[in-house]
């Protein structure tokens, strides 16, 4: 894993991120906070998450700090959401701009569960940060399904493909 690797994962985040909030802003209102299931039970609280893990993660290994963990209710709007997602998305833009390859094997000190303290590599944490939201985006995706609506394609395939100008689907 490089920092270039890791700007190449955040980018398709923060692209599929996007791509789903184009798919919710065409749901009717109140689907954004309807209960329908998963970890979190609703779009905007997984989003939230999503949101609040990224930040998190961030800041424990160097980035800008996270106030508070992000609460749904702090997030009435699917602009909101979107408006604090653009912000981290510059935060983390500039954090991963400030990486040099050593810093990915510097080790990062957390707090696990039960207070017990972890650690880990932050190039590994970062790693986890990504893979993360994409365990959760496809939770939202099913959620749109069972709501309805097509959640279309947010696959790193399609990124790449839209990134290269090869795919029209």
């Amino acid at each position: 894993m490089t920092v270039d690797d890791l700007k190449v994962l955040y980018n398709y985040s923060h692209w599929a991120n996007e791509k789903l909030f184009d798919v919710i802003a065409q749901l009717p209102e109140e689907a954004f906070s309807r209960e329908v299931a998963g970890s979190f039970g609703s779009i905007r609280n997984t989003m939230v998450h999503i949101l609040s893990a990224e930040w998190g993660w961030m800041s424990r290994c160097g980035g800008p700090a996270r106030p508070n963990k992000l609460t749904p209710d702090a997030f009435l709007t699917l602009q909101s959401l979107r408006d604090t997602f653009d912000e981290v998305r510059h935060h983390m833009q500039t954090f991963l701009d400030t990486l040099q390859e050593e810093d990915l094997a510097r080790i990062i000190s957390y707090p696990g569960n039960a207070g017990a303290i972890r650690s880990m590599p932050l190039g590994e944490l970062m790693q986890h940060t990504a893979n993360h939201a994409v365990h959760h985006r496809g939770q939202v995706m099913l959620m749109i399904r069972m709501l309805g609506h097509s959640p279309g394609h947010a696959d790193m395939l399609f990124y790449f493909a839209e990134e290269h100008g090869t795919i029209a689907w």
